[in-house]
This record gives C-alpha cells, sequence and structure tokens, in this order.
C-alpha cells in the first residue's frame, strides 16, 4: 500500500458536516484510498456504486426517507463513479442537509458531467480533492529517493498508474488494458461522443504532437473533422483526465505568442499505449518530448497536492524563441527548461530576460529534477 498525498487533508475533513468529493481518472486508486480511510474510522459503512443500474436509479430522484431507508445504521456512505447517477448534486445536498452525522464521500472520474450536477447544489457544503496516477513524491516516501530516481527510464515509458508500478514485467499488457477500459467507459459510451473512431484519431494525433503546439484547425484537417468538434472533443478528454493544457505566456513582448497551447497527458504510459511504443528511451525519438511531459504532469501533481496556488504556461514568440514552462505566482516568475542530457548548454532568450528581468531561471535535468517534484 503506497500512501497517498492527500489521505491525511482527507481525514481532517471527515465529519466536518460537508460532503467529500474525490475526483481522478478511473484506476488512480480512488476506490482503494476512500476504502482505506473509511475502514480506519471504525464505523458501519455503507459502499454504493454508479456502476450499478439499481443504485443509479435508488439516487437518481430520491427523498430523504429513501435516502435513509437505503443506507440503513451507515455512518459513512461512499457513493462510486458519482458521475454516472443523475441529479447526483441534489442528493448529496439532501444527504448532507438531512444527515448531518452521516458523512457522505464521492467519488468521480468524470469531472465534466459530476462538476454539472454539483457546483450549483453543493455550494458551501463540499470539500473537493483530485487524486492522480502516483506522484513522484508518493513514491520517493515510499521506497526512497535513489530507488524511485533509477526507474525514471521505466516511468518515462510506462507511466506511475498503481496497477504498472504493481506489476512488474507485464506494464504492457495492463497499459492497454487500461487504456482500451478506461476510453470506453468514461469516453466512447458518453453521449456527446458521436464518432468513437473520431475521438481515437484526435487522441492519436495529439500523442504524436507531444509538447508541440496544438492547432484545432491542423488537427482537424488530419482527422477529417472541423475545428469546433476537434475543440469539443479536446474539452471532453481534458474533462476526463486524459489530457491537460498549457497556454501560451504573453505580458510585454509584442511578438509573444497569446493565444496559443500545448496538450500534455496526465500520464506518460497512456499517451504511449495510444501510439503503441513501449520502446526504452535510449531507441526512441521522442525522449524529450515524454521527459517534458513527464516533467509537467508530476509537477500539476505536486502543486495540486502542496496546495502551492498559481498559473502554468509556456513562453514562445513568432520567431520561435521558447522556453519550455513558467510559473507565475504573487507576481514572481520563475522559468524553467527541460533538457534529458545534462550536458546541453542552455541560454534562455534575451528577448524573454530583458522584458522579465526579475524572473528565476533554472534548467532541470536527471541529475537535479527531484528538486523540481519535491517541496
Amino acid at each position: 500500500m503506497i500512501n497517498r498525498a492527500i489521505e491525511t487533508e482527507i481525514k481532517a475533513r471527515v465529519f466536518k458536516g460537508k460532503a467529500i468529493l474525490i475526483f481522478g481518472p478511473r484506476q488512480v486508486g480512488k476506490t482503494t484510498l476512500v476504502k482505506k480511510i473509511a475502514t480506519e474510522v471504525g464505523l458501519p459503512i455503507s459502499w454504493l456504486s454508479g456502476d450499478e443500474p439499481d443504485v443509479r436509479l435508488a439516487l437518481g430522484n430520491t427523498t430523504s426517507t429513501q435516502f435513509k431507508n437505503l443506507i440503513g445504521q451507515a455512518k459513512i456512505v461512499v457513493i462510486d463513479e458519482a458521475q454516472r447517477i443523475e441529479n447526483i448534486g441534489l442528493t448529496l445536498k439532501l444527504a448532507v442537509d438531512n444527515f448531518p452525522e452521516v458523512q457522505i464521500i464521492a467519488t468521480g472520474s468524470s469531472a465534466f458531467e459530476l462538476a454539472n450536477k454539483l457546483n450549483e447544489p453543493l455550494t458551501g457544503r463540499k470539500y473537493e480533492f483530485y487524486l492522480y496516477p502516483l506522484s513522484f513524491g508518493e513514491l520517493v516516501h515510499h521506497q526512497g529517493l535513489l530507488t524511485e530516481k533509477r526507474l525514471l527510464e521505466s516511468r518515462l515509458v510506462y507511466g506511475t498508474y498503481p496497477e504498472i508500478i504493481n506489476q512488474v514485467g507485464n506494464e504492457r499488457e495492463v497499459l492497454i488494458l487500461l487504456t482500451d477500459s478506461y476510453l470506453h467507459k468514461d469516453l466512447f459510451l458518453y453521449e456527446g461522443i458521436k464518432r468513437s473512431s473520431l475521438l481515437s484519431k484526435i487522441l492519436t494525433a495529439l500523442a504524436l504532437q507531444l509538447g508541440s503546439e496544438v492547432s484545432y484547425n491542423e488537427i482537424g484537417q488530419l482527422v477529417g473533422a472541423d475545428k469546433n468538434t476537434v475543440e469539443k472533443y479536446i474539452d471532453l478528454l481534458e474533462q476526463a483526465f486524459v489530457i491537460f493544457r498549457l497556454n501560451a505566456f504573453s505580458r510585454n513582448v509584442r511578438n509573444e505568442l497569446k493565444k496559443s497551447r500545448k496538450i500534455y497527458f496526465y500520464d506518460n504510459g497512456v499517451r504511449n499505449a495510444i501510439i503503441n511504443n513501449f520502446k526504452s528511451i535510449g531507441l526512441r525519438t521522442d525522449a524529450g518530448e515524454l521527459w517534458e511531459n513527464y516533467l509537467i504532469a508530476e509537477r500539476m501533481k505536486m502543486l495540486k497536492y502542496t496546495q502551492m496556488y498559481g498559473s502554468r504556461f509556456f513562453w514562445r514568440t513568432t520567431q520561435q524563441q521558447e522556453i519550455d514552462y513558467l510559473e507565475e505566482r504573487d507576481g514572481s516568475i520563475e522559468a524553467f527548461e527541460f533538457k534529458w542530457n545534462p550536458q546541453t548548454k542552455v541560454k534562455f532568450p534575451k528577448t524573454f530576460t530583458d522584458a522579465y528581468a526579475d524572473s528565476s531561471l533554472k534548467v532541470i535535468h536527471p541529475l537535479n529534477y527531484e528538486e523540481f517534484l519535491m517541496i
């Protein structure tokens, strides 16, 4: 059992009079984490899964009396895959308001449905948490820094889903099964997806453009769809925790890109499974892109878990001057360049250093990346 970074924080909010919501991709350990927390409390538990048709029917339009009959004497009620339940926001509001002695915990793997159903009904009645594939920090705390750093090349190829970590030697098979199941269950069955083959093509195009600026028009031409359809499908992929966007930074320089974006995957293994490429790092032409995706995804997890709020960007000008990654926090800017080869010499663009003279500048490579991924 690998301890998760948000476990202590969730425990501190149990029985505080609000619902606890845990968002994240399928198979990252939400259910395992909730079972661990709920079991340690030592009170009667009612476990309800939104994957079950009778549970969806019972919780979709319920009254306080019906809800009480459903949970019996339980003091902790867990609603797994809550995004599949109609009107779940109103049901959770009813439960929080009428049963203050009961702790409601709901998990969801599709924010595009769950958030829309929760936001207004649960205003002031919820704590929200996000759980991702295992983070660098969690793995270091579990097995030590040296061991985790020795596994870096494996992480770049196979990612850090719990099942991957626990099934060494079967990574390829597990990833293909996980990716197929995950995408079909959360996306291809979603009513807004009319053409699953188109979504697969868009995913492949994004995977092949890893670390590059993404044009919805260009992807549309590649896959045979219009710009608006591509943007809609990319929105769904982001809301289902498959990908996330990084926007361009623009403040002082006239030629800075303003509306551009890059797209990264939450997990390197999922990206590689989509294009069916599990070659070792030494045999790949995309090692730099995988390194960049890994660092940015891991940094995102760390910032979320430590609640270090700020904005994240990349920087580029029309003259192709660029910096891989920026963070802006409390008016200060940190700029980072990512290099897989520690011997690569890096010179930050003078256009940037002149315009943002007070920025800190750092190069991240395999010899120092722990400084970037841990507080």
